[in-house]
């Protein structure tokens, strides 16, 4: 029961913290704060060079606030979230989200175990660090960084990969919540699947899974659920799985264990988010030549399921390079200009997160040297529907769906 009500908080909040809230409009700490105007709590930015953050009262650290504060969300640099988890135990703030990227994933395990020791001296509930946050449609509760927030639903929705959402959430359909798992130094699947099982607004769970930390507690708890689960798993091909490795740190075991335990849990697999959230499936391979594959993206996990789905298809080898969620248009030029071997196709993925700039990336790809062999993957609907109008009038092959 106890572990059921920190994860209650976590998405029920009354009072949030902002760690590294900003008045600079090109950080998260930023976007946050205007994402959550809707919420129906309070919120609290938290910085230490600004008296007022989005017309809020700033305090330079949650010590100084005087009440209570049920969750914080970090969004600062790693070398300083050691110090505000400290300072987070001393106000007696369990319950945190760490946006914060720099870990695990970036091979510093030293500050990922110290992040760990700090977690369990003082029995913090970690969310995180390298996580795009949580969704809650029946408070207003958005901190994450899509580009747009969906309307009330049904499905809830646990990934690994946190730009993943950004695709999901720009289209038309509902959704009952939303959380980024993000490294899992604490908190995993089970903990918010257990949580979505009580849900009386949830009908259908999607997991997007690179790797399991507790594989019997998975399988319990799905095989308990009585809600339908579906799964969508990166890592299937030993490119993929390299892939999956480098986005989240995600060292995951051969597909063939992972199809057992999933069978054991009553889960059902499938092989795309499309299929998983019953869209209409657009084949890009059709345009594809069979020969080396590069694709650029700003979302590690549709990566991830490209090159698993390249790899099945015979396109090798295929190579991968993640740019990350904060990628604006002028990341995509960057790459393209520092192609250095021959490559039959490239596949450029964009997901609509805050900092995208979907009609400028489009703008860049109509005039690279490299546009014949440019295909377009834009994951979305309402947000990059424009882009994709742009580069199919300068006959750029452009989809909407396909991982």
């Amino acid at each position: 029961m106890e572990e059921q009500n920190k994860i209650k908080q976590f998405l029920n909040p009354k009072t949030i913290a902002v760690i590294g809230a900003s008045n600079n409009p090109l950080k998260v700490g930023n976007i946050l704060m205007k994402k959550l105007r809707k919420f129906k709590g309070q919120i609290i930015p938290i910085n230490p060079k600004s008296e007022r953050i989005d017309k809020k009262k700033a305090y330079k650290s949650v010590l100084k606030y005087p009440k209570e504060i049920n969750l914080a969300i970090i969004v600062i640099p790693s070398k300083f979230v050691l110090k505000a988890l400290k300072q987070c135990a001393k106000k007696k703030i369990k319950n945190i989200i760490i946006i914060s990227a720099g870990f695990a994933e970036q091979k510093n395990y030293k500050l990922e175990n110290k992040l760990i020791k700090i977690k369990n001296k003082y029995k913090l509930n970690i969310l995180g660090p390298n996580c795009f946050g949580i969704f809650n449609p029946h408070l207003n509760l958005d901190c994450t960084f899509s580009n747009t927030t969906p309307k009330k639903g049904n499905i809830a929705f646990i990934s690994q990969s946190g730009a993943l959402w950004s695709y999901a959430s720009d289209l038309d359909l509902g959704f009952s919540g939303f959380v980024s798992i993000g490294n899992m130094s604490d908190l995993d699947f089970s903990d918010f699947i257990e949580y979505f099982n009580k849900d009386k607004s949830t009908k259908k769970i999607i997991l997007y899974i690179e790797k399991l930390k507790e594989g019997k507690k998975f399988i319990e708890i799905c095989k308990n659920s009585k809600k339908e689960i579906i799964v969508v798993k990166s890592g299937k091909t030993e490119q993929g799985l390299k892939a999956a490795i480098s986005h989240t740190a995600s060292l995951a075991t051969n597909f063939e264990i992972y199809k057992g335990a999933f069978k054991q849990a009553h889960v059902k697999i499938v092989d795309s988010l499309t299929k998983a959230l019953k869209l209409k499936n657009q084949n890009i391979f059709q345009k594809l030549k069979l020969n080396k594959t590069l694709v650029i993206t700003n979302a590690g996990g549709a990566g991830a399921l490209l090159i698993d789905k390249l790899s099945e298809k015979r396109f090798e080898p295929n190579k991968l390079v993640d740019i990350l969620g904060t990628a604006t248009a002028h990341d995509y030029h960057k790459a393209l200009s520092r192609i250095r071997e021959k490559y039959s196709n490239i596949i450029l993925i964009l997901t609509p997160q805050a900092m995208s700039e979907p009609e400028k990336t489009a703008e860049v790809i109509i005039n690279s040297e490299y546009k014949s062999k440019i295909i377009a993957l834009f994951l979305g609907d309402k947000s990059i529907q424009t882009a994709v109008e742009i580069l199919k009038k300068n006959k750029v092959p452009a989809f909407k769906s396909g991982v």
